[in-house]
């Protein structure tokens, strides 16, 4: 039976190749007698050769459901300070800042372009140390815990170094909260922490800075829509 099967085997592998492939013209004849068959549909011919309607009133509309724009990249700005205005922060008795005197400070911090900057300008800043800061929002994370962040900031920027003996901290966020109630945490959290703390402002910008040791903070705080753009800088602590 197997001797059978090795004779028959090439025979059928030879009539297989002697078969005629299909000639190429079958899907001319194929398309021929489609169009033969929709020859007497007029619904069919009319929907072919008509031209393709377009209103032009209608065209800029194509992408209003769309995520973006079809001629611009997604974009999108950053939420106001009043967003979301609600707290998660746990109620707490704060203490009241003193009033305010002058603000020297205040025009350094209204002339920094970067972080690193507006902690170069202070005068408690170690500058040595803002120059060497590095930018992540890490950073923010790792305050030292008498100024660790609101749980109500919505922070916008980080930087930080622990190199060559630095430890500085510079963060900016803004928060759906006053700046009077903003100021008073602050100065509240700094009392607690056994900082002092002295309170300056100018037009509506708050400063409150202070000292422990060797280790110093600044807090430069200014109103922002009904909430308040707050940036942080911590030396030491």
């Amino acid at each position: 039976m197997i001797r059978a099967v090795s004779i028959l085997l090439p025979l059928v592998l030879l009539a297989a190749c002697n078969q005629s492939t299909p000639p190429g013209n079958d899907v001319d004849a194929l398309d021929a007698e489609l169009l033969r068959g929709n020859a007497g549909d007029p619904a069919v011919t009319a929907a072919l050769q008509d031209q393709i309607m377009v209103d032009p009133s209608l065209t800029g509309q194509s992408g209003n459901g769309a995520v973006k724009p079809a001629d611009r990249p997604y974009s999108a700005a950053a939420p106001a300070a009043d967003v979301a205005s609600g707290s998660a922060a746990r109620p707490e008795s704060l203490e009241s800042a003193p009033k305010p005197g002058a603000c020297p400070s205040c025009k350094g911090g209204h002339e920094a372009l970067t972080l690193g900057e507006l902690a170069a300008v202070q005068n408690s800043g170690n500058r040595q140390c803002a120059a060497k800061v590095g930018y992540s929002a890490a950073w923010a994370n790792r305050l030292p815990a008498a100024f660790a962040l609101h749980p109500d900031a919505r922070l916008s920027e980080a930087a930080g170094t622990d190199a060559d003996g630095c430890r500085m901290r510079v963060v900016s966020f803004t928060i759906a909260q006053p700046v009077d109630r903003m100021v008073d945490w602050y100065y509240t959290r700094a009392k607690k922490g056994g900082y002092s703390a002295e309170h300056q402002a100018e037009g509506g910008q708050h400063v409150l800075g202070g000292t422990r040791g060797t280790a110093a903070y600044a807090v430069f705080l200014s109103p922002e829509g009904r909430g308040t753009s707050v940036d942080l800088i911590v030396d030491g602590g």
